[in-house]
């Protein structure tokens, strides 16, 4: 007896989602998922300025940013079993601008520049904007600005 309820537990475990970064598939998946929202709750709510995440290599960076879009994009569905649901003001959507410079491998300061306005006009085109600006810093501060007029 004591072999079939081994068996029978077994199948109630989650996997845990080794490698994914996609709080999304995570959750809709029914991967193994520790809740911090209430620490990414405290993290976006105090107006403390900059914040600097540093973590090693494979330490959750892109997960926890991936869910701080998730929240900001209010994907409240995904939220449901877990902290936040219930303290967050889902009304209030926010436009997300994510850049992952891990897909950038320039060759030199130009390549860099380069990748970064390419970056930044595929946001604005997903977005369906028309920048003006052709300096690459100026472009950004272009298609911030009129992301948030959206």
């Amino acid at each position: 007896m004591k072999i079939q309820k081994i068996e029978k537990n077994k199948q109630n475990i989650k996997s845990l989602p080794l490698g994914m970064q996609t709080f999304s598939t995570i959750i809709e998946s029914d991967y193994i998922y520790l809740d911090k929202t209430s620490y990414i709750y405290d993290l976006i709510r105090e107006d403390h300025g900059v914040y600097f995440l540093s973590r090693p290599r494979r330490f959750g960076k892109s997960l926890l940013i991936d869910t701080i879009k998730e929240i900001f994009e209010c994907k409240k569905e995904l939220f449901k079993n877990l902290w936040i649901y219930d303290k967050w003001n889902w009304d209030d959507k926010y436009n997300v601008i994510r850049i992952d410079f891990s897909s950038i491998k320039p060759k030199d300061t130009d390549q860099f520049i380069s990748s970064i306005n390419t970056i930044i006009n595929q946001i604005a085109s997903k977005n369906n904007i028309n920048l003006i600006e052709n300096i690459y810093y100026e472009r950004f501060q272009e298609l911030i600005q009129k992301l948030h007029e959206k």
